[in-house]
């Protein structure tokens, strides 16, 4: 019986085991943790947000300029598969009103308690503490629990994760080995981060408090989401989802009162009375709650604004940070396998036999469902393929 390595425990490595098993392959999954699925269960702690709701053309912009490559895979995985697929491990599932799609029970461990017995029914084995070091003489090398240990294989499918939550796994470590044997690969960077910020003692009374109904500009790209305030910066879905422009020094700004056109902003304004003091405007007329107006004086630092500048200023109120947070705290990283040192089947072209899935890969995606639907949707992708790979090949 032909026998298939997945290296990786998560979603993507998981989902590479179920398509060989289910085509009649021997399994082994290896993962470099006492036991898998940790940066799954973690993401699940504050509710699993499996996919988001809607049509394949309208998720594929999410995924930016890997949207291409990734067609295929999300074509066969989308929305409506992912959501077939959560079902079929007995998990129920509700669509919110933004449209992500969580499991009932909202964590992540019901469902993968029970997708590893369905894993483990269909004759897949899992080994933990296996962690990956490379191949020697055709073999693939691990640091197992009890010391060297290598491991044959007609086919591997390495699903190791991205660079972000190491303690959970996920390291980067693999980008040595793998460009060593000639992979191009893209510069790991953090995506879907928090933004460090330098704040005086006058923001500290605001710490743990969400900045609502704003609209966030970084470059071309924009966002509605709350970020909350938190005594290294700002965190949350409004600032996450716009890293990728940030990551590329585009001058970030904030919308105060998104919902008020500037014109009537103005047209208010020139009603009130000459001595009107920039502070009662904000609280007064425009009733800012006290994190957005001590968002607005910490970034104003003092300096005298002219009444002429107030509405523009509140409109596109620039953010001065000091970068993203480190990429170990990141949600998830970018960069990469780049596609071009992969076939179609995400199989390498140096080493033969060997495909690739997850976050490993050259994509990035915000937070909402897209990330964990990718994960699924490539690493079903590289199963499949490796499957096919064992029976016409090997």
């Amino acid at each position: 019986m032909n026998h298939a390595l997945v290296i990786g425990g998560g979603p993507a490595g998981l989902m590479a085991a179920e398509e060989l098993a289910s085509a009649g392959v021997k399994v082994t999954v290896c993962d470099a943790m006492p036991s898998i699925g940790r940066k799954f269960l973690m993401a699940g702690k504050s509710g699993l947000n499996l996919t988001k709701d809607e049509s394949l053309e309208a998720m594929l912009p999410q995924y930016f300029e890997a949207a291409g490559p990734l067609t295929p895979m999300l074509r066969e995985f989308d929305a409506a598969a992912v959501k077939d697929w959560a079902r079929g491990l007995g998990q129920e599932i509700f669509t919110g009103s933004t449209g992500r799609v969580f499991p009932k029970a909202m964590k992540a461990s019901p469902l993968l308690r029970a997708w590893v017995q369905r894993l483990s029914g269909a004759g897949v084995v899992f080994r933990t503490r296996m962690r990956w070091r490379g191949w020697e003489d055709g073999r693939v090398v691990f640091d197992g629990p009890n010391g060297p240990e290598t491991i044959a294989a007609e086919v591997t499918v390495l699903a190791l994760g991205g660079g972000s939550w190491s303690r959970l796994g996920s390291d980067g470590a693999w980008q040595e080995v793998l460009v060593a044997r000639g992979v191009e690969m893209m510069p790991l960077a953090p995506s879907n981060a928090g933004l460090s910020l330098l704040w005086t003692d006058h923001m500290a009374p605001h710490f743990g408090q969400a900045l609502k109904a704003v609209r966030w500009q970084a470059g071309s790209m924009s966002s509605r989401g709350e970020a909350i305030v938190s005594a290294r910066g700002l965190e949350g879905g409004g600032i996450y989802s716009l890293t990728p422009a940030i990551r590329n020094n585009a001058p970030l700004t904030v919308d105060l009162v998104p919902d008020r056109a500037a014109a009537d902003l103005e047209k208010q304004l020139s009603s009130k009375a000459g001595n009107l003091r920039l502070s009662n405007w904000l609280k007064k007329s425009l009733r800012l709650p006290p994190v957005k107006t001590g968002l607005f004086f910490e970034m104003v630092q003092g300096a005298t604004l002219a009444r002429a500048d107030w509405v523009r200023t509140v409109k596109a109120l620039p953010l001065r940070h000091a970068g993203i947070l480190p990429m170990d705290e990141a949600i998830s990283t970018a960069g990469g396998v780049a596609f071009q040192a992969l076939t179609p089947a995400l199989m390498f072209k140096e080493i033969p036999g060997v495909f690739c899935a997850g976050e490993m890969l050259n994509w990035e995606a915000p937070t909402g469902g897209y990330l964990i639907t990718g994960c699924l949707a490539t690493g079903r992708w590289a199963g499949k393929e490796a499957a096919r790979y064992i029976a016409e090949v090997a």
